[in-house]
Parts: C-alpha cells; structure tokens; sequence
C-alpha cells in the first residue's frame, strides 16, 4: 500500500514532465505509424502477381526486421543526427513488414473464381482490385496495420536513448537510477497508449471491412455501429486531424531547432544535472533559446551529435577527451591533458573546452564492502588476485574503453571469472543482488553512498584525471558572444564533494532540473 502511494505521489509530482512525455510519445507515434501506412500498402499492391519482386522485397522487410533496434539505431544516426528523425525511420523500417506482408497476403490469396467473374462483368484490373481485391483483403490488411501500430509505441520509447523525448526517457531514467517509480510512470501511460491505440483501429477495421469479414467477432454490436456512424459523419475532420499532426511534427523538428542552442548530455545522472545546469544557466542571464537533448547514450552518440551540428555543447570530462577520442596514452598531469585536448579538440573539430566546473569524475571500480573484507581487498592489484573468482558488471562503453577495462586489464593483470555489459543502473541493482561482484563506477556517483560500497585505490595510477569542463562549438560561441563568459562564471564553482551530493538527490528520486535549479540558486548565478 505503502508503494502505491509513493508511486502517486511520484506521478503527481512530475505530472506536467509525464504529460508532455506522453503527448511526445503520440506525436511520434502517430507520425510513424502513418508513414508505414502510406508506404506498405502501396509496396504491397505493387508487388502482388510478381514472383521474383515481391521475394526480394520481403526478404529485405525480413532482414531489417531482424536487425536489433539498438544497432538500427546506430547505423541511422551518421545519416540523420540524433533527436526524432532516426527513431521515426526505425519504427517505420520495422512497421513496413507486418504491413507489406499482409497486404500482399491477402490480395494474393483472393479466390481465383471470384475475381474470373469480376472479369467475366467486364470490370477491368483497377476497377477488380478497388472493388474486388481490396474489400476482400482488407481484414487482413488492417491486421497488419494493427500489429505494426502496436508494436510502434514500444519501439518509440527506444527514441529517448538519441534525444527524441517521449516515455522511454522516464524508463530509461529509472533505470539508471534504480527508480522503480520513474520506470512505471514510463512503461503504464506507454502499455496504456498500446491499448487505446488497438482499441481505435479495431474499430476502424469494423468501418473500413464488409460485413461479414471482419476478423472481430464484435463487428456487428451497436457499439460498432455507433462507431461507424461517427467516424463516417466526421470522417472529413478526422483526416485533417491526422493531417494537422504530421505537419506539426514535420514544422515543429524543423522550427525547434532553428536559432537555439541544443544542448546534450550522457546517459547518467551527472550529465543531467549538469546538462540542466547548463540550459538553466543561459535561459535565466539571456534571451537566448535553449533546447536539451539529453540521456544521449555514450560518448560517441553526443561527441558525432556535435560533429554534425546536432548538439552545440555539452559537458565532457578531460580523461575521456584525451584517451577515448583522441586514442592517446594516460597523462596524470590535469593541466597538460586540460592543455592538449584544448588544443587538439581546436584544430580538428572547431571545439573549445571552456574553464574546468572544479570537480573530477575519475573512473572508480566498487565492491560490497564485506566482500572486499572477506577478500582483503582495498586497491586494484589486491582485486588482481582474486579476480579469477569474481564477476565484473560495469556500462558497455567501460568494458571497450582503452582507459577503462581495457587497458586496466592489460596494467593490473585483472583476469575476471566473467565479465558483464549493462546498462549504468543496472550495473549496481546487479551488484546488491550479488548477480556481480565489482562494478565500474564514477568517484562522484552518489549510489557509492545510498549502497554503502567501498572503492578501490588506483595504486598503480592507470585512471588519468577526468576533469568536467564544458565543451562547445566555436561556430555557437561566435553566434552567442553572451555565452563564453556566462559558461565561464560556473569554473570551479562544483567541487568533488558537490557534485556526489547533488547525484545523491537525484539518485533517491529527486528531478535532475530542480536539482540543477536549486544549486545555482545557491551560488547566486540564477535568481
């Protein structure tokens, strides 16, 4: 009883967050959806009587249905940036093989004497397939429809992983946060969308099917009826609706980027805050427009959205500038890697790293803190010992990283029974289920504190200094004389201990923006 109420409370607290969310998600949705109607059927129609067309056509429908969502993702985003556009073409990719497969299925299979004696009353090959073919298949096609609607709201909750906001950035926010309460308030309004989503083209397959082949046995109620009567009577302003909503979303993506400064972040509690750190910053000194992209994915997801112009800044960290992207080797000196990334990031990518927010974020690994007792363990080269009877969890970047598991591996000799890749929340609800026993973490993560865990000393310094420093394009400083100095007045204004505080909050619950809001208020940047 005590969750329910909890939970309640949760959602009446991030009601107005939630609500926008989920008409995002619609918008999205809807607009895929549509997109797939409008190129399956016809693909369908096209390919029916032809053999060797309508095999290859499906072959490839088969073979992007197969390919995971994540990895679609990825090959989509060099092509169309980060934000809505690649996750509506994922979806629509994935929603054409339900769609062309049953409308071919069922013009295909039209009993051959019907459609002799369509011929035979002298209906020719248009007027057979209108009047004919298509009335007949239509159960089958509108089946089609249904499972490729359906199943869109749960891929589109994929699109918060690249910035399109709708409900996956609450899911995939609780689960960062081992938030139980922010993965529901995602994953119940998207189960509930599903369903009211079957519900309406349920009810459109009873208009638009002749009696008597409707698939739903409840077709002919006089809820059906009713039904029909209104979309019938009102059918007119409901393609303008569907109209209106496609535009929108076209003219809003479009409009929504122009003349603002987007900001991104990763996919973990500090990149938010600090994200919001940033956005709230500008938008309260300036009259500049902000837009945040944030919950990005790794660093190569916002470092190629910046590349392209999709992302104007965002906060990156020194160690991972100069080892991660510019393949260099570890420097312990934070002043001379501050020095080349500066440099380097200047010359090759028209980027600037402003002054340094104060803190450093290095790479931590974490143990229960009775198992490192059981094991005596207190640095690295003690884990080296044992390592062959323990189980390593940590993010997937950690575990491809050269100045992460990689090249720890090679400079400890750390030879781990097994190792596993998950998700940045996942990793510690693995770690108090014993499922792993040490995990890749961040020296500022406030989950260190909630789960009590005990870090390992780098004795042999691997870890170079990961010091947090905005990072943004020269071309939007240029644009935005205002922002260099108003970014500048947060330099060392976040210290270590900070920065684990204002996790902490956000780790039990707390909104990473008010979080973000009220710490500026603090240090009297914002009023």
């Amino acid at each position: 009883m005590n969750d329910i109420s909890n939970f309640i409370s949760f959602v009446v607290e991030r009601k107005e967050q939630i609500f926008n969310l989920f008409l995002q998600h619609i918008e999205l949705t809807i607009f895929a959806v549509v997109i797939s109607i409008i190129i399956g059927v016809p693909l369908g129609i096209v390919i029916v009587g032809k053999k060797k067309i309508s095999s290859t056509v499906l072959a490839i429908a088969n073979v992007v249905q197969s390919i995971p969502s994540i990895a679609l993702l990825g090959f989509l985003i060099p092509a169309f940036g980060i934000g809505s556009k690649p996750a509506i073409v994922m979806v629509v990719l994935y929603s054409l093989l339900p769609i062309v497969k049953n409308t071919f299925t069922g013009l295909n299979n039209i009993d051959e004497a019907i459609v002799e004696a369509a011929e035979g009353i002298g209906l020719t090959r248009t007027q057979i397939l209108l009047k004919v073919r298509f009335p007949l298949a239509m159960s089958v096609i509108m089946s089609g429809i249904r499972i490729s609607a359906v199943t869109a709201v749960g891929l589109m909750t994929i699109a918060a992983f690249i910035g399109a906001g709708g409900l996956g950035y609450l899911v995939f926010s609780g689960v960062q946060t081992v938030n139980n309460y922010m993965v529901l308030a995602g994953a119940i309004p998207a189960c509930i969308l599903a369903l009211v989503i079957d519900f309406i083209i349920g009810k459109i397959e009873n208009v638009v099917v002749p009696q008597g082949l409707s698939s739903s046995k409840k077709s002919n109620n006089r809820k059906s009826k009713k039904f029909v009567k209104i979309v019938k009577k009102y059918r007119i302003a409901l393609s303008i609706l569907i109209v209106v909503i496609i535009v929108s979303g076209v003219g809003y993506n479009y409009y929504s980027n122009k003349n603002v400064i987007v900001i991104g972040s990763k996919n973990f509690n500090e990149q938010l805050i600090l994200g919001n750190m940033l956005g709230t910053l500008i938008e309260d000194n300036t009259n500049y427009k902000v837009k945040e992209k944030l919950n990005l994915g790794g660093t190569t997801v916002v470092f190629n959205a910046m590349k392209s112009g999709d992302v104007d800044m965002y906060v990156e960290y020194t160690g991972t500038g100069l080892v991660d992207i510019m393949k260099e080797q570890s420097i312990s000196d934070k002043d001379k890697v501050y020095s080349k990334v500066n440099d380097y990031f200047k010359k090759n990518y028209d980027m600037e790293w402003l002054k340094p927010l104060g803190f450093n974020n290095t790479y931590v690994l974490a143990m229960k803190k009775d198992l490192a007792n059981k094991y005596n363990v207190n640095s690295i080269s003690d884990l080296a010992k044992v390592s062959n009877q323990l189980t390593l969890g940590s993010t997937m970047e950690f575990l491809n990283r050269t100045d992460g598991y990689l090249g720890l591996q090679k400079t400890y000799g750390l030879n781990f029974k097994s190792t596993k890749g998950l998700d940045g929340g996942l990793r510690y609800t693995s770690l108090g289920n014993n499922e792993t026993q040490v995990a890749d973490a961040f020296s500022t993560d406030g989950i260190l504190q909630k789960m009590n865990l005990k870090t390992l000393k780098d004795d042999k310094n691997f870890f170079p200094p990961y010091y947090a420093v905005p990072l943004v394009r020269e071309s939007t400083l240029k644009k935005y004389p205002e922002l260099k100095p108003l970014l500048e007045k947060l330099a060392n204004k976040i210290t270590d201990e900070d920065m684990r505080k204002l996790n902490y909050k956000v780790d039990n619950g707390a909104d990473p923006k008010v979080v973000a809001e009220n710490y500026l208020r603090s240090k009297g940047l914002i009023k």
